[in-house]
């Protein structure tokens, strides 16, 4: 997506391998085809929200957070909300450095202002300045990786019967006895293999994704009270607790904070 780009075509497009990195404001549900990069690359959502998904699962970055992709992984992006979109390629030689598998990093303010500079139309203001800005990048995503608005990808077919259920309609109230019974598997099984495959529960992972399926609906605007009852939740207050845990601001504070940025 070259610098200041506006979407010209329909609401998917292919990204060539040599991307340059850059900004654009793109509108809901804009997404990127599957594509690869000879460099890294790190994607940040300025205002609105991004989905980067590869073969090992799905990450979620509302603008506290950046994901990152390693050279020559296979990814696609979606994007909700009208997205202020920030691409940053990372020069193989800088790659290693990061982890060597696609994440999603938390974004702090130094880290935020810094991306903000090198996908800006400004000129460089001193010879070295786009170096020494990215080493600052690089330095500040020296830490664990986030995984909390990470979805794995599972390879067991009995499994991701249940999580293509549930992903078609986030917010069936279905058990994972009952989720079985049309995967044509146990719910004990299930539940293991939800543990040794995904790493987490099946209560963990389907509130993963009613969180995910959350951020996008806030992100369009949608009350949180409608948000709630789109995604599964009972009511608001489930809503606020298991999205505040997850994402780490409520709901209303993470919409006003949209607000401003789009100002």
């Amino acid at each position: 997506m070259p610098k200041g780009r506006q979407p010209s075509s329909g609401p998917s497009d292919p990204e060539p391998q040599h991307s340059p990195s850059g900004a654009g404001w793109l509108p809901h549900g804009y997404h990127l085809a599957p594509h690869s990069h000879v460099q890294g690359q790190l994607v940040y959502a300025a205002a609105g929200t991004l989905a980067t998904t590869t073969e090992r699962g799905t990450w979620v970055a509302p603008a506290n957070r950046m994901t990152w992709t390693p050279p020559g992984f296979a990814h696609s992006h979606r994007f909700y909300g009208g997205t202020d979109a920030r691409l940053l390629n990372i020069p193989v030689d800088l790659c290693g450095q990061l982890v060597a598998y696609p994440s999603v990093f938390a974004v702090s303010p130094l880290l935020r202002e810094a991306v903000l500079a090198l996908t800006s139309d400004r000129p460089e203001p001193r010879p070295g300045a786009h170096e020494r800005l990215l080493a600052v990048v690089i330095d500040e995503l020296s830490d664990t990786p986030e995984q909390s608005l990470h979805l794995p990808a599972t390879r067991d077919d009995r499994l991701r019967a249940v999580t293509d259920l549930l992903h078609a309609d986030p917010a069936q109230c279905a058990t994972l006895a009952e989720l079985g019974r049309v995967a044509g598997a146990g719910e004990r099984t299930l539940s293991r293999l939800f543990h040794t495959e995904l790493g987490m529960s099946f209560h963990r992972w389907r509130t993963t994704l009613r969180i995910q399926h959350a951020l996008a609906h806030l992100t369009n605007g949608m009350s949180v009270t409608d948000t709630a009852m789109a995604c599964g939740w009972s009511n608001p207050t489930s809503l606020i607790e298991a999205f505040t845990e997850i994402v780490g601001q409520t709901p209303g504070s993470y919409q006003a904070d949209l607000r401003n940025e789009r100002r």
